[in-house]
């Protein structure tokens, strides 16, 4: 049995986060591929190493001093190697480090530098081999990751290793230059390294236990997920729940290889699992709620729409030509009300309005800001009559006015559409009704 464990910045923001992450590696001997982020926040005021990195080369490209910059970063790590009583001295990397922003070498390389170090010290720890992602991760000379060749480069290199550290969130072009992923880097890096090595599970260890089933800064003390398909995790991820970003999902999936998101400071949780799909019935009907506001919708009337041949692709084309993506589309006999983000809307309305009334002659074009959108996700749903009513059913209760609702054919989801000033209400009300109250 195989298994990729990834830290977060929070795991390895000290010397003390360390050392859980190390008794976590150890506790198991199949957990032998180990990716790492870049330190993260001690404490609430504190500065993520990233964040410093990018200062410091931002100076650099000022051309201004960044002696005190780099000192500070050097003094994180430091205190790590110290904590952890480890010999080893970072002073040659950090020497080419600064030589290397002195030619102002890239934004990318400055931010990959966090999980490099850290790289080095947590191989140092565990005692086991370093590979730089740079040498496994590979971009093409447009910047674009290049999957097959990845993939080839890290099963190779990791085919007889007993245990690696690889860093998290760069990779480079065939040249040597360092490029980042632009979302969930490091999960990204883990996702792959699974993938490459055919692994039976990849753990993604956080500051949270989990999945919870609502937001816990809008529902106290919320109920965690135990199984999410990859499907609900990404419908959720899509509206708004961001302990694992969607695009880390991908590689694994295409294997079947399960992720199990877990706690660092609280190993004994066991988490959530998330899987391609199981027959374990669901705890609850629904599997999770989450939601983004700053939506506008613009309702488009017009007396017999529906016998207009070609009415809504004309409606849509003029969207596509102002480069605004639609998040969603009710539509009635003579009305279709299109919802999309507005702060993209909000540059191009004119334009939008011009374009509709140009290519279809509506009879009246309303908008409506400042909406948000709800998604109920559940594979529980599916064999439970009536999801539909308890919705509406407890949003009246909560005095809660329903501007549209829409579910996907899989009905696996439904979303609802509020105004914002109900946003967190709403997702409330949806809590206790599915939850609260196990229905």
């Amino acid at each position: 049995m195989k298994k990729v464990v990834k830290f977060g910045g929070s795991s390895l923001a000290s010397a003390g986060q360390f050392k859980k992450a190390a008794r976590i590696i150890r506790a198991d001997k199949t957990r032998i591929y180990v990716v790492p982020s870049a330190p993260g926040k001690r404490y609430a005021e504190d500065t993520k190493v990233t964040d410093m990195l990018y200062s410091c080369y931002g100076a650099a490209i000022r051309e201004k001093d960044f002696t005190e910059q780099m000192e500070a970063i050097k003094a994180r790590y430091q205190e790590i190697i110290d904590g952890l009583k480890l010999s080893i001295s970072l002073e040659e990397e950090f020497k080419t480090i600064r030589e290397n922003f002195g030619k102002k070498i890239g934004r990318d390389y400055a931010a990959s530098r966090g999980e490099y170090l850290n790289g080095k010290i947590m191989a140092a720890y565990l005692g086991f081999e370093f590979i730089d992602a740079a040498e496994v991760v590979r971009f093409d000379m447009d910047r674009l990751f290049d999957e097959e060749t990845t993939n080839t480069l890290l099963a190779e290199r990791l085919l007889n290793s007993s245990g690696a550290v690889i860093p998290g969130f760069y990779g480079a072009m065939e040249d040597g230059t360092i490029v980042t992923f632009s979302r969930g880097g490091s999960d990204i890096t883990g996702s792959l390294v699974a993938l490459a090595v055919q692994a039976d599970l990849y753990e993604n260890w956080t500051d949270v236990s989990g999945f919870l089933i609502a937001d816990p800064r809008i529902v106290q003390n919320p109920k965690a997920i135990e199984t999410i398909t990859y499907k609900e995790l990404r419908e959720l991820s899509y509206m708004g729940a961001s302990v694992l970003h969607e695009d880390a999902i991908f590689p694994v999936r295409k294997a079947g290889i399960p992720i199990n998101i877990r706690n660092t400071n609280q190993p004994e949780d066991k988490g959530t699992l998330i899987v391609e799909g199981t027959c374990r019935q669901p705890r609850y009907t629904i599997t999770g709620i989450a939601g983004t506001d700053s939506f506008v919708s613009i309702t488009i009337e017009k007396a017999m729409m529906n016998s207009e041949v070609g009415f809504c692709r004309k409606v849509l084309q003029v969207f596509e030509e102002n480069e605004i993506s639609i998040e969603h589309m009710p539509s009635g006999i003579d009305t279709m009300t299109i919802f999309v983000h507005k702060d993209i809307f909000e540059e191009k309305e004119q334009q939008v309005i011009a374009g509709i009334h140009k290519a279809v002659h509506p009879d009246h074009i309303e908008l409506e800001s400042d909406l948000a959108l709800i998604a109920v996700v559940g594979r529980g749903m599916k064999a439970t009559r009536g999801t539909a009513g308890r919705i509406f059913s407890s949003l009246a209760h909560a005095h809660i006015n329903v501007k549209m609702i829409d579910q996907g054919s899989s009905e696996l989801n439904i979303i609802v559409g509020v105004r914002h000033d109900d946003f967190k209400n709403a997702i409330r009300a949806l809590y206790e009704i599915f939850v609260e109250t196990r229905i």
